[in-house]
């Protein structure tokens, strides 16, 4: 089957396409505008990052695509499958955290997006954050058309981006090679560069980078073959990526020694400026970068529309997010929500600040998401996909998670926390608001 095979007569849409899904919402912001933060907190050290963090994600891809297989009809991805493992209640809190997750991962993935336009069309970086609004705007307005549409869309979308970043990748190794300009003092890493707490500040940057494989999930029901074949679109996502990312991130301090990389939002536009490079170069790249993060930036309003979509459903958010166009397959009043959301925090700090406040929320529901296997397994429940070596990868997913979030940015942690505490604090007042008598339970005897 070829990308361009979208949707069947019944309207559902192949493994691939749910494969492209995927990579719509990875290989975007992640490669084009964090990798340079990663190689900036942690210079060669970020190799490991990005094999460590790409070896956790694919285990909870795994993960993931078990749940999606227990839950064929669950369009709300984590917050689906632990709402239906430990009840409405860390459902509620899972869910919105990870809509939270979601919305803020619009905003980063836009400013790269306006970053890199600006930097095209030659215009002031202070007009990255009005050409981010617009985007933002325009893909909303995509979403409501319809899935099926975005779907079809993203498809040719990722097979120019992934083009792209093997021109890039072929420049690098010409330039260093062919041309002698190979050193490995390019690899050669700063103290602050150097150690425990780079290595983590690099991953937390790397892994928002891996974060759009549950997309994935959300779209379950639609993909033809049913979970299993979205369990394996999940992890063929997972697997690409990973092997993209090591080959773009090698290719960049090919070009660009680590030292002089900074905190900023187009680091390939920087390393090939800094190489010289051509300017029809310069320009293909910066067009893959605004492709790659449309991309993603689709795909994430996507996916976080359907999972508030799916908690008011349910019941546990007002029916104002209960609209939809069943012919369109899109809610509108969800994909507003998402849409403000992104253009707010747009304004909450730079590229890492935001990409961090995202990750927390993503750390947590994937935390939540690897308990829910283990409730699942302890029930039997029937998973015609299943994560191999289960408990010991389940364990590893779950310490690698925990690791990650004790080292987030403290601004991140503090937002994270306070999140989860208003979402706590909400949930119980709803509750004595609608008279419901508290469980009682007893753990030890």
């Amino acid at each position: 089957m070829g990308w361009y095979h979208v949707e069947s007569s019944d309207g559902s849409i192949g493994k691939w396409v749910a494969v492209a899904v995927g990579l719509g919402a990875i290989i975007g912001a992640g490669i084009f505008v964090l990798s340079g933060t990663a190689i900036a907190l942690a210079g060669p050290y970020s190799i490991i990052a990005f094999i460590v963090v790409g070896v956790v994600a694919l285990i909870v891809a795994l993960e993931i695509g078990e749940l999606a297989t227990i839950n064929p009809g669950a369009k709300g991805a984590s917050y689906s499958y632990v709402r239906g493992a430990f009840g409405s209640e860390l459902g509620f809190i899972t869910g919105i955290t990870q809509y939270f997750s979601y919305a803020t991962s619009v905003s980063a993935i836009a400013l790269g997006f306006g970053t890199y336009l600006s930097s095209t069309v030659g215009m002031h970086g202070s007009y990255a954050i009005p050409l981010s609004i617009v985007l933002i705007l325009v893909l909303s307005y995509v979403n409501v058309i319809g899935v099926k549409k975005a779907a079809k869309a993203d498809s040719y979308l990722v097979m120019f981006k992934l083009l792209i970043l093997f021109v890039f990748v072929a420049f690098a190794a010409i330039f260093a090679f062919y041309y002698g300009h190979f050193s490995s003092s390019n690899f050669s890493a700063l103290p602050s560069q150097a150690g425990i707490a780079a290595l983590f500040g690099a991953s937390i940057a790397i892994f928002f980078a891996f974060s759009g494989f549950q997309t994935i999930s959300t779209i379950t029901s639609k993909i033809r073959g049913g979970p299993v074949e979205a369990a394996r679109a999940i992890f063929y996502s997972v697997c690409i990526s990973i092997v993209v990312y090591l080959a773009v991130v090698i290719a960049m301090m090919l070009i660009m020694p680590a030292s002089r990389y900074t905190i900023t939002a187009d680091p390939l536009s920087t390393a090939l400026t800094y190489a010289s490079a051509p300017q029809w170069l310069h320009l293909i790249v910066n067009i893959g970068a605004l492709v790659a993060t449309t991309s993603a930036c689709l795909a994430m309003i996507m996916g976080s529309s359907r999972v508030i979509y799916q908690i008011s459903k349910d019941g546990l958010l007002p029916k104002l997010f209960r609209n939809y166009d069943k012919r369109r397959d899109a809610s509108s009043h969800s994909i507003i929500a998402t849409m403000l959301i992104g253009i707010i925090m747009l304004f909450s700090g730079n590229i890492y600040i935001i990409a961090a406040i995202s990750n927390f929320g993503l750390l947590f529901t994937y935390i939540m998401s690897s308990l829910a296997i283990v409730h699942f397994r302890r029930a039997k429940a029937a998973a015609p996909f299943r994560v191999p070596y289960y408990p010991y990868l389940t364990i590893i997913a779950i310490s690698g998670l925990l690791l990650f979030m004790v080292g987030m940015p403290r601004e991140a942690l503090t937002i994270g926390v306070m999140l989860i505490l208003t979402l706590i604090v909400v949930y119980y007042a709803l509750r004595e608001a609608e008279g419901k008598k508290p469980i009682n339970l007893r753990f030890f005897k």
